[in-house]
């Protein structure tokens, strides 16, 4: 008999907690293979193939695409050992245990225990779904007898219980998540009621943007920052009542998630938490692109100008080590970091990222080439993993590609300084005690004031800058 088993989406990143359907690689009825991607996700972070732990006849699949599954939402149930329809049994050659291999925070040795918030109907026992309800918070609706919803028995079979009418129905039903009910409210997710019960919010008020109406913790942010807004430009009472009634403005609202989102709360965070301030230098880069044209010169593989700059950045911070930091403000502490993970800004089709060159201060410029067109590959075609764009300690950004003198970067928290590069354009310049066309470029730095005063910032401009007009500085840390 086929033991039906149900993948939910893992943990795929630091920090994420919901991702969104971009494509699916299976239909209904579809045999899988053990470790088979069976859909396409993006989340905040990068696009990634979700691969099933199991291998079977694939029996339903939840979410549409386009929509927003948290983690822990069940994704595919696969019947494990079943025919595929034709009467092949290339499916039961799949192990119940799962590949054992593990995703980012979720393993797959096992089939995951489900964790329903629904009471279960008066009349059917609370062991026919596998599970005690001890656990259960005291308190809160989860529908009554009527509508239907799933547990799982002894074998880890889908089971079938029914719960009030007035309850959500999405467990056995393809295309649609799993909805708990809080009264008439379709929520799947503890956090979203726990996060909207703290700041007193009705749940009730709310339209969701999930599939089935859903609301997703995006929409109660949404509402808390309106409501916010909202409570900040309220106008004081006017002495007589003769008060114009409100109107809307027509315009589109483009909803603040994925790569978007992501980036609005971590650019929000870092101004509302670091205390940055700015410094900024004209260089002459006329010798660095001479430089760069002679490496280039040698037949060897080429040496991209942002390898060199990133060169000049981790030997900067050789001399000026707390600028690659962070600050533990629990501990009152700032740590300073001995490992160069240089972060570089990206802007892509689906938004700015910054992927990470891991150790960048133990490459020469040869390797930081090679791997800066790696990333920026991944970049353009969304399969930067997780790991790839997480860890970063110092940030440098080139937005002299986007043809612009200068800019005041904002920190990519938690880091403690970001150098920004303006384009590199012919300038009249005073060389040698001449009036010259020479090759400009603006560097700016965004440093976090706590982590250094000026002084410290100032010299690691300076040292830059010297490195830009004079190459040869570099050989005296190589």
């Amino acid at each position: 008999m086929a033991q039906v088993l149900e993948f939910r989406l893992p943990d795929l990143g630091e920090g994420l907690t919901e991702a969104e359907i971009v494509r699916w690689l299976v239909e209904v009825g579809d045999v899988v293979a053990v470790d088979q991607p069976v859909v396409e996700v993006e989340t905040a972070k990068a696009m990634v193939d979700v691969p099933c732990p199991y291998a079977g006849v694939v029996t339903a699949r939840f979410g549409e695409e386009g929509s927003e599954l948290p983690v822990g939402a069940p994704l595919i149930t696969v019947a494990v050992g079943a025919s595929a329809p034709g009467g092949s049994t290339e499916a039961s050659t799949g192990s119940a245990g799962g590949s054992g291999n593990v995703l980012v925070g979720y393993g797959t040795s096992e089939a995951p225990a489900r964790r329903r918030r629904v009471r279960p109907a008066p009349a059917v026992p609370a062991a026919a779904n596998g599970r005690s309800m001890a656990a259960e918070p005291v308190g809160e609706p989860h529908g009554g007898p009527g509508a239907q919803t799933a547990g799982r028995d002894a074998s880890g079979a889908v089971a079938t219980a029914t719960v009030d009418e007035s309850g959500v129905t999405a467990a056995g039903r393809p295309g649609a998540p799993e909805a708990v009910a809080d009264g008439p409210v379709p929520v799947i997710s503890p956090l979203v009621r726990r996060l909207a019960r703290e700041n007193g919010l009705d749940l009730k008020e709310l339209t969701g943007s999930g599939p089935d109406g859903l609301i997703l913790r995006a929409d109660v942010e949404y509402a808390l920052r309106a409501a916010a807004v909202q409570t900040r430009t309220a106008p004081v009472p006017a002495a007589t009542p003769a008060a114009a009634p409100a109107t809307t403005p027509g315009g589109t609202r483009v909803p603040l998630k994925g790569v978007r989102g992501a980036v609005a709360d971590k650019l929000s965070r870092s101004r509302t938490e670091i205390p940055d301030a700015t410094c900024w230098v004209d260089a002459d880069a006329t010798e660095l692109m001479r430089a760069r044209a002679a490496m280039n010169a040698t037949g060897a593989p080429k040496i991209s100008l942002l390898a060199l700059l990133a060169r000049i950045c981790t030997a900067a911070l050789a001399r000026f080590p707390e600028l690659n930091s962070t600050v533990d403000m629990a501990a009152r502490e700032i740590v300073r970091l001995d490992a160069v993970h240089l972060g570089f800004a990206a802007q892509t089709e689906r938004g700015l990222v910054v992927p990470v060159v891991k150790d960048a201060h133990a490459r020469d410029a040869e390797a930081l080439s090679a791997e800066f067109a790696r990333l920026t590959e991944a970049a353009r075609t969304g399969t930067l993993t997780p790991a790839e764009l997480t860890g970063g300690t110092f940030t440098l950004n080139n937005y002299g590609v986007f043809g612009v003198d200068g800019s005041t970067p904002i920190i990519n928290h938690p880091e403690a300084a970001m150098l920004g590069v303006g384009r590199i354009v012919p300038k009249p310049w005073v060389h040698e005690g001449e009036l010259a066309v020479r090759q400009v470029v603006q560097l700016s730095l965004t440093f976090d004031h706590r982590v250094c005063d000026g002084g410290t910032a100032g010299g690691f401009l300076r040292y830059v800058a010297d490195c830009v007009e004079q190459p040869a500085v570099l050989l005296r840390t190589l």
